[in-house]
């Protein structure tokens, strides 16, 4: 039978248990110029030109940063 060599802490004991699972991010669909797009709710989104270079990020319609 297996002997622990030294004591564990509380910590890593009840971190070892959980019962933690990962989740999928949920994903927002809309539709943009006749194309179906998913992304990520309330995140910030890269606005390309037609050559799809990055120009800026937008968030709720308005720029919020420049790329």
């Amino acid at each position: 039978m297996a002997v622990p060599k030294r004591k564990s802490s509380r910590s890593n004991t009840s971190t070892r248990r959980s019962a933690w699972k990962a989740t999928a991010p949920t994903l927002v669909k809309t539709i943009e110029n006749g194309k179906v797009v998913y992304s990520l709710p309330h995140r910030a989104k890269v606005v390309e030109d037609s050559a799809g270079t990055p120009l800026f990020m937008e968030y709720k319609g308005r720029k919020v940063a420049d790329v």
